[in-house]
């Protein structure tokens, strides 16, 4: 295995396929990366831009060039030193058509060799909710009929362009009466088919199929029965399968989905069976070494998720690096019993939040937005986030927390306890709404220790926010359900209950807080981030020294990322955003400003201003993160920015679910709130008084970003690129984040000077230039993390010491620059600089030391005069020269 030290993500599909990424292989040797990172390239769904809706787990997608292309991915990686990761997603497969295993699901139901594959009620009949309307008005409608499938030749129920397939032993139900001996044919083929060859299956229908006229005869028959609706209904009636409106899925579904997606359907990775069939291809391909690593999706979601990575482990061994996509809460620590390396990343964001963030200044943003809600919404995010948990628990989720209910009033029952099963649900709901992680990890015989002291310190607090007394025995049985030791006869169903409730309260954490609440409390949107803690202060430097030294210790390999193709935004527009808590004041008056100028732009509709004070306010900073200086000159520039804000204001709206939402989208209302940034655009007096404003937000979000770089190629972790971030990310949140890397132009400067180079170019430089002295020096950041106290300027430097006595690197960058860059440059101001200076060990007084950027060698004394480093370069690595 090829030792990691940097990744480079990179998102296959939309015109990116192994081809065009072994062009870009001598371009990532030159930037210094290790390995590349590959977002999954399983086959998928036709179409699919992001290959989590897998089909095959056991086939690389052809149309990224298949086994082959990867192979030769691999093999042009390897002659250059660099290793591959996959992203791989153990947790859900797509509920299509197109995946051979789920199709034959839908066709046996019960019967299919993969129905238990798949994470399926089958007490009653498995739903497929996607019709548009209910199934009495799309029948009525004429949207269904029966048809042969132009696949496979299987009677099918046809809507729209999905041919559905009959189960085999309901052909004599659909073909009863029979005249012409095509059909009788078809329906003596039916009654041999058998769920468990499908080879042979196909062999009998095509027999049958192959006779002249044979289809047309059929066909026409069929077209005929369709027009019995009556007989339509029975013959859906009959089939292992329902069909319902797309809008139900939230209030009853028979198989687990990932979150709310009704088209990817849970995998039952924690049978061995299962696990081994979904993931022989994944394991034989670490196995030939074309693979070196693994991300593992959605961890969260598994059953058992120790067992999980504990067979993969058993199947791959120990050397290949795995991280999981383990979202972490402030102050959440990571298992310290998995076999893994560490998480993706998320929590290394919120670090460099508090790094870079003036807490005074976000106290007074959230003020200045909480003035600007309405009355009834006048409360505190703690409350703001029950109410979103809430939310999801009642409407989105509401199926699966009536089946968590069923199982509790299960035992309960056994027990001789008389708990309603409504007063067990909403138990369940107030837990939940108290758990301030994504889950727990209790299985049937193993609670570990500090799930126990969660669950107890969840109970307290469960009960103090209980509006009903009667609650408070349910929320104790819910407790003991998830942690006490359970009598033999209820060891299956309390292993059940512990396995549904831990699958459904991460999916409310990810909706409630990631994809409703921070499109909601948009104060600060820099800090609406995956695993972020808005509500909550930044802890400022100390937070960040704390939390590094303890990476440094518990998670040293993890990745450290800054962008993904899951953050709200990139990096840079977040670095940018981050200064707003330096100048609070100038950005409130400017958007009072703005909202003044723009006045005539809104809508009045319903008794309100459209769009909404919070609204508008969310629309200013998410276009200040993404503005480019000098836009209102450019109109095709304002066109571009004009089209990226209107999409990603429509889908803010609907994230928030307030006025409109993805299930009960207001057409009207997110056309209006379009027309508003579509006025902006044009409003030239509005255009320059905002480009003007955001010049110093500008210049100082710049150096904010290389800071920000320069913390994660040297802090505790393994450095993570998202493509293209290494030249600069002002992306919004998907789809606008997934654009694909442009192979043309990327060569790299062999020396920059910071003044007057233009950031992209800075920051690609800064990136290569860090990384090949990471790869030349390794052992400097290896060693443990200690941060270096700073006098002078005012807390406007952080600094850092890694690796040993023998092997060291000296960090620092600045922070809190707003107003302090000299335009035009990437250097703060003389002014900013003086007596700025960072505390030394005594142990290295004397060392001889090398800047990394400038090359200049120089002797330490008992203080590092930051102001000199910072003259000429807008950060400093300064590695130790062997004596």
């Amino acid at each position: 295995m090829i030792p990691i030290r940097s990744t480079y993500r990179l998102q296959f599909r939309n015109g990116m396929d192994f081809a065009r990424a072994c062009d870009l292989v001598p371009y990532l040797e030159a930037l210094g990366i290790s390995h590349l990172y590959a977002s999954p390239v399983m086959t998928a769904v036709g179409g699919s831009t992001h290959g989590y809706d897998i089909t095959d787990a056991n086939e690389i997608d052809p149309g990224l060039g298949g086994l082959d292309g990867l192979r030769r991915l691999s093999v042009d990686l390897r002659a250059r030193g660099m290793g591959l990761i996959l992203d791989i997603v153990p947790n859900h497969m797509a509920a299509h058509l197109e995946n051979p295993w789920w199709r034959n699901v839908v066709t046996w139901g019960a019967e299919s060799p993969f129905a238990r594959y798949f994470d399926i009620d089958w007490s009653e009949r498995l739903t497929l909710p996607f019709l548009g309307d209910g199934f009495d008005a799309e029948l009525a409608s004429g949207a269904m009929s029966l048809a042969l499938d132009p696949r496979d030749g299987l009677l099918a129920l046809r809507y729209h362009e999905t041919f559905y397939p009959l189960h085999p032993r309901s052909y004599p139900l659909v073909l009863a009466d029979a005249g012409p001996p095509a059909l009788a044919d078809l329906r003596a083929a039916g009654a041999v088919l058998h769920p468990g060859d499908e080879t042979e299956n196909l062999h009998r229908l095509s027999g049958v199929l192959a006779v002249p006229g044979n289809r047309e005869v059929i066909t026409e028959g069929l077209e005929a029965i369709s027009r019995d609706t009556a007989r339509l209904r029975a013959i859906h009636d009959a089939q292992p399968w329902q069909l319902t409106d797309w809008k139900t899925a939230g209030r009853h579904l028979t198989y687990r989905r990932f979150f709310e997606i009704a088209g990817l359907v849970g995998l039952r990775v924690e049978d061995a069976r299962v696990f081994e069939d979904s993931h022989r291809l994944i394991v034989d391909l670490v196995r030939e070494g074309i693979v070196d690593g693994l991300r593992i999706d959605h961890i969260d979601g598994l059953a058992d998720p120790l067992g999980y990575l504990e067979l993969l482990r058993a199947a791959v061994g120990f050397a290949p690096y795995i991280v999981t996509e383990k979202i972490l809460e402030r102050n959440e620590p990571f298992p310290a019993d998995w076999p893994v390396q560490g998480t993706t990343g998320y929590e290394f964001i919120g670090a460099l939040a508090d790094a870079l963030v003036d807490e005074r200044g976000q106290k007074r943003l959230q003020q200045a937005f909480a003035a600007l809600k309405p009355p009834d919404r006048q409360h505190a995010y703690s409350e703001e986030r029950r109410s979103a948990k809430q939310q999801m628990l009642t409407e989105n989720f509401a199926g699966e927390v009536a089946g968590v209910a069923r199982l509790a009033k299960t035992i309960a029952d056994a027990g001789g306890l008389g708990f309603d099963r409504a007063i067990l649900a909403e138990a369940i709901r107030v837990f939940i709404i108290a758990l301030p992680v994504y889950r727990t990890y209790t299985t049937e015989t193993v609670v570990p220790e500090g799930d126990r002291a969660l669950v107890h310190a969840v109970r307290k607090n469960a009960i103090e926010a209980a509006q009903k007394a009667t609650l408070r025995p349910a929320i104790d049985f819910v407790a003991a359900l998830l942690i006490d030791d359970p009598v033999p006869a209820e060891a299956g169903p309390r292993a059940e209950f512990r396995r549904r409730f831990q699958q459904l309260s991460g999916p409310i954490m990810a909706k409630a807080v990631e994809d409703t609440l921070f499109y909601r409390e948009n104060a600060v949107i820099a800090l609406n981030e995956v695993g972020g803690d808005p509500g909550t202060a930044a802890g400022g430097v100390p937070a960040f020294d704390a939390f590094m030294a303890n990476r440094a210790e518990a998670m040293p390999n993890g990745l450290s990322a800054s962008s993904t193709h899951d953050t709200k935004r990139g990096e840079d527009a977040r670095a940018r955003l981050y200064t707003l808590t330096e100048a609070p004041d100038a950005w409130i008056a400017a958007t009072r400003r703005w909202s003044g100028l723009n006045a005539s732009l809104r809508h009045a509709s319903g008794g309100r201003s459209v769009p909404e004070p919070e609204v508008e306010w969310l629309i200013y900073q998410s276009l200040a993160g993404i503005w480019p200086s000098g836009a209102p000159d450019d109109p095709a520039v304002l066109r571009m920015l004009g089209e990226r804000m209107r999409l990603y204001a429509t889908k803010a709206l609907r994230e928030a679910k307030r006025a409109t939402s993805w299930t009960e989208p207001d057409a009207e209302y997110e056309r209006m709130v379009g027309d508003f940034v579509d006025g902006l655009m044009q409003h030239d007096a509005f255009l320059r008084d905002f480009d003007a404003t955001l010049a110093p937000f500008i210049d100082a979000g710049r150096v904010n970003a290389l800071s920000q770089a320069m913390i994660k190629l040297t802090a505790p972790g393994i450095p993570d690129l998202y493509q293209g971030s290494e030249h600069c990310d002002f992306s919004l949140v998907d789809p606008d984040n997934r654009a694909m890397l442009d192979a043309d132009g990327v060569a790299i400067p062999e020396r920059l000077e910071p003044a007057g180079t233009a950031f992209p170019l800075y920051k690609q430089w800064l990136t290569a230039t860090v990384l090949a002295a990471r790869r030349k020096s390794p052992l400097p950041f290896s060693g443990p993390y200690q941060p270096l106290a700073v006098s002078g300027g005012d807390g406007g430097a952080l600094a850092f010491l890694r690796g040993t006595q023998q092997a060291f690197a000296i960090v620092a960058v600045p922070r809190l620059t707003f107003g302090k860059v000299t335009p035009g440059t990437l250097l703060l101001q003389d002014t900013a600089l003086r007596e700025m200076a960072a505390a030394l060990p005594s142990r290295l007084v004397g060392r001889v030391v090398r800047s990394v950027l400038d090359g200049d060698t120089f002797t330490l004394g008992q203080d590092l005069p930051l102001s000199l480093l910072f003259a000429k370069s807008p950060a400093a690595l300064l590695l130790s020269v062997d004596q």
